[in-house]
């Protein structure tokens, strides 16, 4: 089978998470300059099989469109254009931030390693990921 990857879209950085083989389980990848963002994907899509393209979809607690929001839907329309082969579907982002941390926390990391944001982009796609896995 296919991996399914999984991005937490950023202004600054963005973090990245795929499944295994087999789609069981989400795993944070890496978190990347979002500018470098396109350069990584085409190499990764060249050394691995992907089925999918999830995104973390910033839905606004009262319906609103946010700014985020046009920012990660303008990204969606530039992954369709450079990978058209490859679906792009939506997961609800909110609160993965906060949820990231909490497992940071949880699973013992050191105060001054939380405070690395890229490894709570990481995480927080991992979230996205394995959201989006117990939903299908």
């Amino acid at each position: 089978m296919k991996r399914i990857l999984a991005i937490d879209y950023g202004t600054k950085r963005t973090g990245i998470a795929v499944t295994d083989p087999l789609q069981l389980f989400a795993q944070g990848l890496t978190t990347v300059d979002t500018k470098e963002l396109f350069p990584f994907l085409k190499t990764y899509f060249k050394d691995e099989a992907v089925e999918k393209i999830v995104v973390g979809y910033p839905l606004g607690l009262d319906g609103e469109i946010t700014v985020h929001q046009q920012r990660v839907d303008a990204f969606i329309l530039e992954l369709n254009k450079k990978f058209p082969s490859l679906p792009v579907e939506k997961e609800d982002e909110r609160y993965t931030s906060k949820m990231a941390m909490q497992t940071l926390i949880q699973s013992g990391v050191k105060r001054m390693k939380r405070r690395n944001k890229a490894l709570i982009d990481e995480v927080s796609a991992t979230i996205i990921l394995q959201s989006y896995l117990g939903n299908i």
